[in-house]
């Protein structure tokens, strides 16, 4: 069995949808509320003792996003609550799945980055044992359901609502983005294929956000409420780099990223 937690978010639907329901048990929210909390170990265990077989993976879909939200309400939430299920777990001989963001060891001064990085690293102090978990560090993702407001695409959606000008940097920030269903396709695979440790789950092919930006406003017929250098460039940014699509996704297919966003903005506007 596979158990999810956070089957309401839009990793957490799409993951259901790609494993099937007679796969999977969605853990509704008020069973982990406080699972976060250091004497949590006792409920933690009653809970799966009673409804998981022996070597059930857990994918610990639920987290916060936004970097604004107290870094201890972050913390809790994105590290606590996965660490608290995978050290009482791990030796019981159930596998853990957590999801962190690609940009870990890049925009580390970002307190939600932050959360995320600490899994990667109780991930990999776990090397060698028998039920190492599995963390995997996803891109952008879209598809499903509208963009969180604070995200780049959800500023985006505002402005081209509202026909309001869109400030933004230079948008050299290099990105992938990858359709959520296209990502729930290759964890299926990680499952499946019982891959543990760090996984960078990269397609290789990101773009620029100017470059994004530029495609949906006009494809909306709004190019002039664009404003690429209104705003400062970040001090710690990813520019360069390209991440290489790791071995154990060789043969999977991800969509063409800014006609497939591009699309995906239509829909959300009935355009």
């Amino acid at each position: 069995m596979i158990f999810i937690l956070g089957s309401r978010g839009r990793l957490g639907r799409a993951l259901y949808k790609q494993l099937g329901a007679a796969n999977v048990k969605c853990i509704e929210r008020e069973v982990y509320a406080n699972w976060a909390e250091t004497d949590a170990t006792s409920s933690i265990i009653r809970y799966f003792s009673k409804h998981a077989p022996a070597e059930s993976v857990i994918c610990v879909c639920s987290g916060l996003l936004d970097p604004r939200l107290p870094p201890e309400q972050l913390h809790d939430i994105n590290f606590k609550l996965p660490q608290n299920i995978i050290r009482t777990l791990a030796p019981l001989g159930f596998r853990t799945m957590t999801f962190g963001t690609a940009m870990e060891d890049t925009l580390t001064e970002n307190p939600y980055v932050q959360s995320k990085r600490l899994l990667s690293q109780l991930v990999q102090q776990m090397h060698g044992e028998a039920f190492q978990p599995t963390h995997v560090r996803i891109h952008t993702l879209y598809g499903a359901d509208e963009p969180s407001p604070f995200m780049f695409l959800g500023q985006i959606l505002t402005a081209v609502r509202s026909n309001t000008p869109f400030k933004m940097t230079l948008g050299r920030q290099l990105r992938e983005y990858h359709h959520v269903d296209d990502d729930a396709v290759a964890i299926a695979s990680l499952i499946e294929r019982k891959i543990s440790g760090v996984v960078k789950l990269s397609h290789g092919h990101p773009i620029r956000l100017r470059e994004l930006a530029e495609a949906i406003f006009q494809a909306f017929g709004k190019p002039h409420l664009l404003r690429v250098g209104a705003l400062p460039e970040p001090t710690q940014e990813n520019f360069g780099e390209i991440f290489t699509p790791p071995e154990t996704l060789n043969g999977m297919k991800f969509r063409d990223s800014i006609g497939a966003v591009v699309e995906y903005m239509k829909t959300l506007t009935n355009a």
